[in-house]
């Protein structure tokens, strides 16, 4: 089984059944929402004093729930992989930049190992990143950031809408109510793929200062873009505005079956 743990409870999900449809339907996969951001998971780690992982977390906090995907003899080892997508969310008011950043690097740290304590993958600077975009493909999409005084003054969800060429995610994801037809599983599929080259070439980017897809995928690997993004905040006070999901099915699969 593969374990996928996102933030919302929302947005994510519903990106994730096309997701499921388009490029893990043979695979059986749990969901789950932690309903909480990125600084809340980390404290609950830090309450369990280093003896808690992931699933003892998570089952124990939706124990209560009658909608829980977890049964009650599931444990760590039954998951073959796991995946965390969650927000930078440096809007955050209660949290300075550098216990942020702080924590952000200690989460990357522990989860870098899907086979182990699992793999996080982090929006800059949340969700809506993935709708960001003008028509696609958008040759000025390397350009795009984002600073913390617009987030905080701003909600990044309004930016984007206002933003974005496409104003629902209908462009990449599949309707629930009918079976997808062949035209519109490969509009998605064609879609997914131009998302995935943007994001990937624009890691890439802040990275090592080239413009296209690397060869290697540990140019871009979570903590590269982490600290490129660092060095930028340093610099500009703004962060570049990338989306998770692409570079999580960039790691995911072969590069000829996604682009």
């Amino acid at each position: 089984m593969i374990l996928f743990v996102f933030e919302g409870a929302k947005r994510e999900p519903d990106l994730f059944r096309t997701i499921e449809t388009l490029f893990f339907k043979d695979k059986q996969n749990i969901v789950c929402s932690f309903g909480n951001n990125i600084y809340e998971l980390y404290n609950e780690l830090q309450s369990f004093e280093g003896d808690g992982d992931i699933v003892s977390i998570l089952k124990e906090r939706f124990q209560q729930h009658d909608d829980s995907p977890f049964k009650d003899d599931i444990k760590s080892s039954d998951f073959s992989e796991i995946y965390l997508i969650f927000d930078y969310d440096f809007q955050n008011k209660n949290l300075t930049l550098e216990d942020m950043n702080s924590q952000i690097e200690e989460m990357l740290d522990l989860f870098n190992d899907e086979t182990d304590n699992g793999r996080l993958y982090i929006n800059y600077p949340m969700v809506e990143a993935i709708r960001y975009t003008k028509t696609l493909p958008d040759s000025d999409y390397l350009t795009y950031v984002i600073s913390r005084k617009e987030c905080i003054n701003s909600s990044f969800k309004n930016i984007a809408d206002s933003f974005s060429d496409y104003k629902s995610l209908d462009f990449l994801t599949l309707s629930t109510r009918r079976p997808a037809t062949e035209k519109e599983i490969r509009s998605r599929l064609d879609n997914w793929s131009l998302l995935i080259a943007q994001n990937v070439s624009k890691a890439n980017y802040i990275c090592s200062g080239e413009k296209e897809i690397p060869e290697d995928k540990h140019t871009v690997s979570q903590i590269a873009i982490f600290d490129a993004q660092k060095e930028f905040l340093i610099n500009s006070e703004s962060i570049s505005i990338i989306s998770a999901f692409p570079l999580f099915l960039f790691d995911y699969f072969p590069k000829e079956k996604i682009l």
